[in-house]
């Protein structure tokens, strides 16, 4: 009798950026990190050695965008020998007009669109070209479920955003797209979905301990 494969993802939101920080809608755009971002990729990569230690990692796989794939590469810095990869798969929900916006300059510019987007409803694009939820959540769930195929049995880290770990975490749940977000998604938290027999389960989620060792009082100014 054999006994199934367990993959497992950690996935890892991008560090802070200047426009995380004014609550500016980000989108494909290609923002970097701040300090504080840099410093929290840094604590997540500490963090991940450690896990990395207890049982190795496989793969380490990000989105192409700046702020992702600099957080990767940080990550990286502390596991030796694991190269990142980019996969623009795992990019943040294109939000066309809305992108470069805060939520009220958005509100503002597209109110209609606006209270669809604040309302999820899913069949709805995102002005100017941007993506629906239904959309965006094919693009994400075909990607993971392609890398757990690809990988049974492995352990992997994704360095992703806000957008794809909520719905990986609806995903996994059975949660509709529709309803209110329940759990939180922090920049540089941790996050664990585990593949066996076919079936997604969570594990910890929007893990920050790590995070404490990022000091504030650090940043210039």
């Amino acid at each position: 009798m054999t006994t199934p494969l367990s993959t497992e993802f950690c996935i890892v939101r991008h560090g802070e950026t200047t426009w995380n920080a004014e609550r500016r809608l980000q989108g494909h755009r290609n923002i970097p990190l701040n300090d504080l971002g840099e410093r929290q990729a840094v604590a997540a990569g500490r963090y991940l050695a450690g896990q990395h230690a207890e049982r190795p990692f496989t793969r380490l796989v990000s989105s192409d965008l700046e702020r992702a794939a600099r957080t990767a590469d940080l990550i990286a810095a502390a596991l030796p020998g694991l190269a990142p990869t980019r996969q623009t798969a795992l990019r943040e929900r294109c939000y066309g007009g809305f992108e470069g916006l805060t939520y009220e300059e958005a509100q503002a510019a597209y109110p209609e669109a606006y209270e669809a987007f604040a309302r999820r409803i899913p069949e709805v694009p995102m002005p100017a070209g941007g993506e629906s939820l239904n959309a965006f959540h094919a693009r994400v769930v075909a990607c993971l479920e392609t890398l757990a195929a690809a990988h049974p049995g492995e352990r992997l880290i994704l360095v992703s955003h806000g957008g794809v770990l909520d719905i990986l975490n609806r995903f996994a749940r059975g949660l509709a797209l529709s309803a209110p977000r329940d759990f939180l998604i922090p920049n540089a938290g941790i996050n664990w979905l585990v593949r066996r027999d076919g079936q997604w389960t969570i594990g910890p989620w929007a893990q920050t301990a790590h995070l404490a060792e990022v000091s504030l009082d650090e940043l210039p100014g």
